[in-house]
C-alpha cells in the first residue's frame, strides 16, 4: 500500500508565506508526477502544480511567480512553497502522485488534505 502523508497547512495573514510537504510511503517502485490540487468551499478541485520526475513543472496561471513546487527524490516528498498568499487561495490542499509500487503499474494516490487559510 502507499500512503501520502501533507504537513504545514494553517493560518496566515495575506502576504504571508506556508510551506507545505507531502511524503510518500510504502512499497514504493517509481513515483513519476507528483502535484499538489485545492479546493475551496462551493468549487470543484483544481490543479495548482505538479512536477514530473525529470523536475518539469507546470502551474495554473493565479499561482504563477508566488508558489514553488519542489521535489526530493531521495525522500519521495513533494515541496509547495507558497508566497504572497491571497484570501483566494484559501482552500484545502491536497498532494497527489502517480506511483507504481512493487505490486502494480502505476496509480493515481491521494492525501488526505491540508487546510490552508490566508485571512486578517
Amino acid at each position: 500500500q502507499v500512503q501520502l502523508v501533507e504537513s504545514g497547512g494553517g493560518l496566515v495573514q495575506p502576504g504571508g508565506s506556508l510551506r507545505l510537504s507531502c511524503a510518500a510511503s510504502g512499497s514504493i517502485f517509481s513515483i513519476y508526477r507528483m502535484g499538489w490540487y485545492r479546493q475551496a468551499p462551493g468549487k470543484q478541485r483544481e490543479l495548482v502544480a505538479h512536477t514530473t520526475s525529470r523536475g518539469s513543472t507546470n502551474y495554473a496561471d493565479s499561482v504563477k511567480g508566488r508558489f514553488t513546487i519542489s521535489r526530493d527524490n531521495a525522500k519521495n516528498t513533494v515541496y509547495l512553497q507558497m508566497n504572497s498568499l491571497k484570501p483566494e487561495d484559501t482552500a484545502v490542499y491536497y498532494c497527489n502522485a502517480d506511483i507504481a509500487t512493487h505490486f502494480s503499474s502505476a496509480s493515481g494516490y491521494w492525501g488526505q488534505g491540508t487546510q490552508v487559510t490566508v485571512s486578517s
